[in-house]
């Protein structure tokens, strides 16, 4: 067992460099496959959309309905629609000339980065941005492609983070108005025992299926990224 991975041993260093950097690049994809979750989650829409169908779930207190496995799904096929034309850029920009050999692969990450960074850019607030710009002690960018990954990720996070909630409060509003009002009539009629929770879900469910609710909140998450 003088070699468990080709290219590492001391023989392959010296005399085989073709097979070291084969292994390195193994590891790298390996690595960037590991991170592929994080990437999903912080550099695409699939934050705020998960998050607002959260905020559906939580003001309607259906407690685990819908289940996270609906919602995570749906949160994901509803991220690969918003994601689709900044996906389909990558692809022709990037990964189609890489397979066909007519550039490196450091190319052709460079090139992958601009879709996405267009993308974040857009949504992330000038205010996060220039917090992690400072904090990093970057230079001011010029352009969208001269912003650092680094500083672009966290930023564009953050503000998926405060729409989310953004959105979610407004969500909240209307149902919490119906708890009040079931809460002060069963105050009125000395049910002070009774939970208004369970007299105010069926009103909730009844309002959020006659304005069809659903429809509503998906629209409201593509217009928010058109």
């Amino acid at each position: 067992m003088n070699e468990i991975i080709p290219g590492i041993d001391t023989h392959f260093l010296s005399q085989q460099p073709h097979d070291v950097a084969t292994t390195v690049g193994l590891l790298l994809f390996l690595t960037v496959l590991s991170l592929a979750p994080a990437i999903l989650v912080l550099m695409t829409s699939f934050t705020r959309v998960v998050i607002v169908l959260s905020f559906v779930r939580t003001s309607l207190s259906t407690q685990q309905i819908p289940p996270n496995q609906v919602l995570i799904g749906l949160a994901l096929f509803l991220t690969f629609f918003i994601m689709a034309p900044v996906i389909g850029d990558v692809n022709s920009q990037a990964v189609k000339p890489y397979l066909d050999g007519k550039i490196t692969q450091k190319e052709a990450l460079k090139r992958a980065e601009v879709p996405l960074k267009n993308f974040m850019a857009k949504e992330t607030r000038e205010k996060d941005l220039s917090l992690f710009l400072d904090y990093g002690h970057y230079d001011r960018p010029k352009k969208i492609e001269d912003i650092p990954m680094t500083a672009l990720v966290p930023a564009f996070t953050i503000s998926e983070l405060k729409t989310a909630f953004q959105m979610g409060f407004m969500i909240f509003v209307p149902f919490l108005i119906i708890d009040m009002v079931v809460a002060s009539v069963l105050m009125s009629m000395g049910m002070m025992m009774v939970p208004p929770v369970m007299i105010s879900l069926p009103f909730k469910i009844l309002l959020f299926v006659m304005v069809d609710g659903w429809y509503l909140i998906v629209k409201s998450l593509l217009v928010s990224y058109s």
